[in-house]
């Protein structure tokens, strides 16, 4: 049976728009359906065949899929503009030693000695919620940078936390047989040309030239003496 669409999770501040316009043009009569979803849910809804495939935020539990690595996002630190940490361009977790800092529910970053910070009496649920609470004046907030892009807000700006770990991305899908819409979409997230051997549509393989008749054994005809 054909697949009349692919469907696509992604997680908030991945910017799919590239990977959709180069679909198109490979695979005109299949719509390339995104999703946005959450990075907790990401590999659930693929498992469950909800979504073809996810882009998702790291670590995640692998079981019945496959994933490659994208690839990884500086972390920043979101402060009102007026903050102490704005008169550098870049901030060590040392720096955030007395801040109050948000821990949300949506947060991935693998912190192997522990957050920055002292937490905040309250864990907001989403990053999204958490920017609010910086504007209003309580704490920071640690994220990777495409979701301080996202959330961006006049009154708040960041810094690069240079020695947080970094937030990685991964593209992930069911540990089965791929399909050709699957290899396709893997090969352009992985840069491969549309005449790509692994990219390219399956087709019967065409038929062998004729081979021209052979002549041996064959005896020229004597030429007539004038």
């Amino acid at each position: 049976m054909t697949a009349t669409s692919f469907h696509l999770g992604y997680v908030p501040g991945v910017t799919p728009g590239k990977w959709t316009r180069m679909w198109a043009e490979r695979r005109p009569g299949v719509p390339l359906e995104l999703h946005t979803v959450t990075a907790a849910e990401a590999a659930d809804l693929v498992r469950a065949g909800t979504v073809d495939a996810a882009v998702a935020r790291l670590p995640i539990d692998r079981t019945g899929l496959h994933a490659i690595p994208l690839y990884t996002e500086t972390t920043v630190v979101v402060v009102p503009k007026e903050h102490v940490v704005t008169a550098a361009d870049e901030v060590t977790v040392a720096d955030l030693a007395d801040e109050i800092v948000l821990r949300t529910g949506d947060d991935t970053l693998d912190w192997p000695g522990g957050p920055p910070g002292r937490a905040a009496e309250y864990a907001p649920p989403t990053t999204a919620e958490a920017v609010e609470i910086v504007a209003a004046g309580v704490g920071v907030l640690v994220a990777p940078q495409s979701l301080a892009r996202l959330h961006h807000r006049r009154d708040l700006t960041y810094r690069p936390l240079v020695d947080a770990p970094g937030s990685g991305v991964a593209l992930t899908w069911p540990d089965a047989e791929n399909s050709d819409l699957m290899e396709e979409f893997i090969g352009i997230v992985r840069g491969r040309s549309a005449h790509s051997t692994r990219t390219r549509r399956s087709e019967p393989p065409a038929a062998p030239a004729p081979r021209p008749p052979s002549t041996a054994g064959k005896r020229r005809p004597a030429r007539r003496r004038r």
